[in-house]
């Protein structure tokens, strides 16, 4: 990795401009309200702009963003701020001001940060367009069309300060391959990527070198054929590019939470089981078979990064026994107490000495072979693929409590089970992993069809 060009202090903008607003906020409500003795009022006041500005994403605004949207949000912004006062005096016994004040307070509060957030706007465009500051290093793999009127779009819009620093496909010489080494060797701010000329191997690469290095990633999609899921689509003009989405699990405050609490659960375990059972389970497995107490096999993390994964052995080891990785109804490699593990999910257990590493959460979607990924990703849409990898696997998980886990025999097993890991990124909270880690005991007790 090359290092990194001197940062200005673009970071420092949209911190400021929030100080900015908020006191232009509460200065204005010291004005039109002087004689108000009730500090409550104007925490109200902070409070109510921030939860309103939060709710409507009101300081998402992006180079690529327009002038309109910027009005847009600044209408809801005033509407709903609005609202939000007049709510406080359906609740308080009194009111700061009267309905009147109250319309020339908030048109003042907004004429003063439209002006300034425009004056901004307009200012960073000049910047980047006199001085050539402020700017994006791109790159860009794929020359489909909508790629092609990408490219035109950033080198037409000069003032948003996209630099492209290069443009690979595999229909010209600067194939993928040769773009991935630029990539690596060359500081870039952005990538851009036609998935659909794009092969999965790639795919993992990019994303894997993006996220290491933050590196904002997003997807050029076939209009054509536009998935119908839950990534953040932007339009650049009229062009759609897909990205991630900042969802409850890529909040760092909830990273945190569910970090913290997935170390309280693996030392835990591991003090208060492991540290007993792992003897135990030794002389069982070593009596019945010979080889190793772990079975210890790569697995695809976050982020497609591969990591070493921690069961039980309930495998004989013979020779060719664990090439075949994924294990069947009447497996003949399952040893006895094996069979008695898998059934019970007791194999799973070293698993926590990975959550502990970190290579693992106790709740997620779970882990997949490596050697099964592409495959897999074959078989369902690819930004559903991407956006289950951006988080850490799970020892359980919401596709396991519903029933999908253990062999894949079709691909309604496969595309089941995404669709659950899905839905639990994007509806992640502590809650639903309580009752996800309760469902699983559950499970435990009653037997699962699929857990053999």
């Amino acid at each position: 990795m090359p290092q990194e060009p001197t940062k200005g202090y673009s970071f420092l903008i949209r911190p400021l401009v929030i100080a900015f607003d908020l006191g232009v906020a509460l200065s204005f409500a010291l004005l039109y309200a002087p004689n108000l003795s009730k500090t409550l009022f104007y925490v109200y006041v902070l409070i109510g702009w921030l939860a309103v500005s939060v709710a409507i994403k009101f300081y998402d605004v992006y180079r690529f963003t327009s002038v309109v949207q910027i009005f847009g949000l600044i209408v809801k912004q005033g509407f709903l701020f609005t609202i939000s006062i007049f709510s406080l005096f359906g609740i308080l016994s009194y009111r700061p001001m009267t309905v009147p004040i109250l319309i020339s307070y908030v048109s003042s509060v907004i004429l003063i940060i439209s002006l300034v957030k425009f004056s901004i706007y307009y200012a960073l465009k000049n910047y980047r367009l006199q001085f050539g500051g402020n700017n994006r290093r791109v790159l860009i793999f794929g020359s489909s069309k909508q790629t092609k009127e990408l490219i035109q779009f950033f080198n037409s819009k000069k003032s948003l300060g996209y630099k492209i620093q290069g443009i690979f496909s595999n229909k010209t010489e600067n194939d993928l391959t040769k773009g991935i080494v630029f990539l690596e060797n060359n500081w870039i701010d952005e990538v851009y990527c036609a998935l659909d000329e794009t092969s999965n191997i790639q795919i993992n690469e990019i994303v894997n070198y993006c996220e290491t290095y933050d590196i904002v990633l997003k997807f050029i999609p076939n209009v054509t054929k536009l998935p119908v899921t839950n990534l953040q689509t932007d339009f650049y003009d009229y062009i759609p590019v897909l990205s991630v989405p900042k969802m409850p699990l890529h909040s760092s405050i909830n990273i945190i939470i569910k970090r913290v609490v997935d170390i309280l659960i693996s030392v835990i375990v591991i003090i208060g089981i492991l540290s007993w059972l792992t003897p135990f389970m030794y002389i069982l497995i070593k009596l019945e078979s010979k080889g190793p107490l772990f079975f210890i096999h790569k697995r695809n993390g976050v982020n497609y990064g591969e990591f070493k994964c921690y069961k039980f052995r309930s495998l004989r080891i013979e020779e060719g026994a664990i090439k075949k990785l994924h294990v069947t109804e009447s497996d003949d490699r399952v040893t006895k107490i094996g069979r008695f593990l898998r059934r019970t999910s007791i194999d799973e257990l070293p698993q926590f000495i990975n959550v502990l590493k970190g290579d693992m959460s106790v709740v997620g979607p779970r882990p997949h072979i490596p050697r099964y990924t592409n495959s897999y990703a074959e078989k369902i849409d690819k930004y559903q693929f991407v956006y289950r990898h951006s988080v850490r696997p799970g020892i359980t998980g919401l596709a396991q409590v519903k029933g999908f886990r253990g062999e894949i025999k079709s691909d309604e097993d496969i595309i089941n089970r995404i669709k659950y890991d899905v839905f639990y990124i994007e509806n992640w909270s502590i809650l639903l992993d309580i009752k996800i880690i309760f469902d699983t005991f559950i499970l435990l007790f009653k037997g699962q069809e699929n857990a053999y």
